[in-house]
Parts: structure tokens; sequence; C-alpha cells
């Protein structure tokens, strides 16, 4: 049964390692007992943490008075909803349900040598772009670094428990928009990337926006080490809106301005996604728009096929199409990939899984979603794409 988290409680999952520095330093207990305990949330990938023997005595008490049921502190541990192979044994989708009920979706990826994360920054997302599931949901709360950080936790105790290797790579594209929050993102990424624990490569970490331009400066600003990847899917204000409603808020303009200040400032290439609507955005016309609004951006675009959903009526381009439409690009020098979807058995697009879950329940009609980049692809480069 879900269950709301006592009031004045604080995740260990939420804090940096200087906070937990902190909080172990001021009940009187040496600093030095931070990296044991962070080794066995992030090493160890411990799951209970009472009574853990490797811990020294008094770690082991302030840890077990800390987690007890009049305790400051509890450890996030979402439970699996759904845990979903793909038919060809590349995908495996977790539907993880959190403390207070709320469902989230996390994507694991397989690929020769590697796997990658695609995971959930909101329960839900207020960004509104007409052709997602996630979208079609509406917002429903933002969620805790620690939140973030769990999900990570539960695909690297998958891939152990499978006797694979750990993650390569970690993409910010499930549900929810991450630059709307930023500030428990930013904190979650700190501990993810932290050498003393999990240690993903901050260059192996991939954040993906619909555009939120303040927070894009944010990013070049504090010198953020992600990469960053920004929805456009049309370049023009009147035909983005359109798909993506917060372009309203954070026109097109402002968007690339923004855009261009990032990448003048980090010096990093920033990932275009484009998904691929036939008769709306797939046309050579189309990919020449896209190549001026792009001018002076050293970019990369990811041309995704939609994969049709029941709240939006347009359809998949045509391979065809999406051929023409990278050869415009190359002829502008802008290298693309073109992503093919996989996945598709276990809705593995963002959203997906919980609004076929929800439908199930409400005896409604299931939706589809989109496929984003980091949600369950096999690519083909454009021959002038550096490789990912």
């Amino acid at each position: 049964m879900p269950h709301s988290i006592p009031m004045g409680r604080r995740s260990l999952h939420d804090l940096t390692y200087l906070a937990l520095e902190g909080e172990i330093v001021a009940a009187g207990h040496s600093m030095a007992h931070t990296r044991g305990l962070w080794r066995a949330l992030y090493r160890d990938l411990a799951d209970e943490l009472s009574g853990r023997s490797e811990l020294p005595p008094p770690l082991r008490r302030w840890v077990d008075e800390g987690l007890g049921e009049n305790g400051r502190f509890f450890a996030d541990a979402p439970t699996v909803a759904a845990d979903i192979p793909s038919s060809d044994g590349l995908t495996r989708k977790f539907l993880l349900r959190l403390a207070d009920g709320q469902t989230i979706e996390t994507v694991l990826m397989g690929y020769p040598g590697r796997f990658t994360a695609c995971v959930s920054t909101q329960a839900g997302c207020a960004m509104g772009c007409v052709f997602c599931a996630t979208g079609q949901m509406g917002f429903v709360r933002h969620l805790r670094p620690g939140e973030i950080v769990a999900q990570v936790l539960h695909v690297q105790r998958a891939l152990q428990a499978a006797g694979e290797t750990g993650l390569r790579n970690l993409v910010l594209m499930g549900m929810g928009e991450p630059l709307h929050n930023y500030d428990a993102v930013m904190a979650a990424l700190e501990i993810i990337t932290d050498p003393r624990g999990l240690g993903l490569a901050p260059s192996r970490v991939t954040i993906s926006t619909v555009g939120v331009a303040p927070a894009i400066l944010r990013l070049a600003a504090e010198e953020r080490p992600y990469g960053l990847a920004v929805s456009l899917h049309d370049a023009t204000e009147a035909g983005r809106s359109a798909l993506v409603p917060a372009s309203r808020r954070w026109p097109l303009e402002e968007l690339l301005a923004a855009c261009r200040a990032y990448g003048r400032q980090t010096g990093r290439r920033i990932f275009f996604e484009w998904t691929l609507i036939t008769d709306r955005n797939d046309s050579p016309a189309k990919a020449l728009e896209l190549a001026e609004a792009l001018s002076g951006i050293d970019a990369h675009v990811n041309l995704i096929p939609l994969n049709p959903t029941q709240g939006f009526a347009g359809q998949a381009a045509d391979p065809s199409a999406a051929t023409a439409f990278q050869r415009v690009l190359r002829a502008a020098g802008i290298p693309s990939t073109i992503r093919q979807r996989r996945g598709i058995d276990v809705a593995a697009g963002c959203g997906q899984l919980r609004a076929e879950k929800t439908a199930r329940k409400s005896g409604s009609a299931p939706l589809a979603s989109k496929f984003t980049e980091g949600e369950a692809f096999q690519e083909r480069s454009d021959p002038q794409s550096s490789p990912g």
C-alpha cells in the first residue's frame, strides 16, 4: 500500500555528499564516517541500511536511529508496479510507485557493450506537448532529488542482478521537464555523478528540455558539465507553438538566442530533437527552415518518427520523407540521426505505460506516445554525424 512520508523527515537519497557529511558531523560523529555510508548507498547499492555490519558501530547506531520509526530520515525505495522486457530483449520498462502512490517511468536500454537509462524528473508534465502522452496527463508534482536518484539505483540493481555491467549513459528524457525542476535535478545529478558512489561520468549525462530558455542560460552560467538536448519540432513560431505550447512562454527567438549563448559559453554541441509528423513538419521546405534557424549553432539534429497517440491526430512521417529531410540538413552541413523506434511492445515512450495502466483501471482507451532520443531507439546516423 502506498504511504505518505511523515512530516519533517528527509530522505538520505536527497542529500549530496557534503549535505550528508554535515548531518553526520552535526550529530557528533567524525566526517570520515560519511564515506562508508555513501559507499553503502551508492557503491554497494544497499536497499536496507539498518544493521549493516560493515559500518562502524557509532555510524550504525546513527543510521538505525535515524531510519527508525521516530527518526529524522527515510530511504527512497520505490516499489515496482510493472517490469516489462521488450520482445527483442534490448529494452526494459519499469513503472515505479513512489511513497505517495504516484507512478513514474524508467527505461533501461541495452546496446553492444553499454547500457543507457532514461529517467523521469516529474510526475506528469506542465509543458503540454500535444503529441506526448505525459504532456496529455498534465502536471502532478516535481520529483525530489532522491526520487530521481532512486531510479538510477533501481536500474543499477537490475543490471547487477542480471550479471551485467553498470550504466554508461543517463538521459533525463522520461516523464516531466527537467529544467522545470531545476534545483532537484541538479542535486540528483551531483549525487549520481559523484565519483565516490555511482560515479557516472558527467559527459555521459544528457538533459532534455522543451526549451526553458532562462534555465538553459543558467546551465551555462553555472558551468554544468552535462549534455543538452532541445525539443524543437518546428522552426517557425506559429508551427512550434501549435505543437509545443511552452513556446508561447519562451518564444522560438528567445530559445535560439539562449542556445547560441549556451554554445558560446560552454563550447558544447547541442542536440535538437525533431519529431517527424506527416504533412506537418516533414517536408524539405521545413528542413530548410530548420537549417536556417540553427545557423551559427554547433548542432546535431535527432529526427524522430512520431508514435501516434489517441490524443493527437498526426501520423508518423514516411521513411522516405525522413531521408529527404536528412538530405537537406546534410547539404547545409548539419549532422543528423534518424531514430528508429524500439521497445514499442513495452510502451517505452515517455508516459505511455502509465497512461495504459491508468486507462485499464478506468476502462478508457490507452494513450500511446512519442518516442524521444532517450526513450527507445535504434539509430541510423548521417555519414557526417559524429559518433555518439
